[in-house]
């Protein structure tokens, strides 16, 4: 959530999900991990051709107010990138997706910041799902300290 990070994540995520040719018109993901780097990506899309909303999925809706489960300008219809911070098991984008596509979203993929190599990615790709990540733990461990 620093300003560096945020400044780093945001135009990465963009080109990834470029790279990866999902035209997406809203990114997000399960509350609080996927916030601010959906935020950051939605940021740096801003001044772009295609400007990219983001929202956030509750862990559960709310009983009062609106009762959604998903909050910010997500529009059914809508294409659609998950966002993790870290894959493992893959669970937390599982119920993302899920919960996306109850509310007439097109999920595209999963876009997360680490794949932990743990299986997650396996998980989510069994469902159908494309998952791109920006490093993987292998990354990590080979960077020298």
């Amino acid at each position: 959530m620093s300003p560096d990070g945020l400044a780093l994540i945001g135009p990465l995520g963009l080109s990834a999900l470029r790279d990866a040719q999902w035209l997406v018109d809203a990114i997000g993901g399960l509350t609080l991990g996927a916030d601010p780097i959906s935020y950051a990506i939605s940021y740096a899309s801003a001044r772009t051709a295609s400007p990219i909303r983001a929202f956030t999925v509750r862990k559960e809706a709310k009983t009062h107010g609106t009762g959604k489960l998903l909050e910010g300008p997500f529009q059914e219809g809508d294409r659609v990138a998950i966002v993790e911070d870290v894959i493992t098991t893959g669970s937390s984008a599982i119920r993302a997706v899920e919960a996306v596509r109850a509310a007439g979203g097109d999920v595209l993929g999963v876009l997360a910041l680490v794949d932990r190599e743990e299986g997650g990615r396996e998980a989510l790709e069994e469902r159908g799902l494309q998952v791109v990540s920006l490093v993987t733990a292998a990354d990590i461990l080979a960077v020298p300290a």
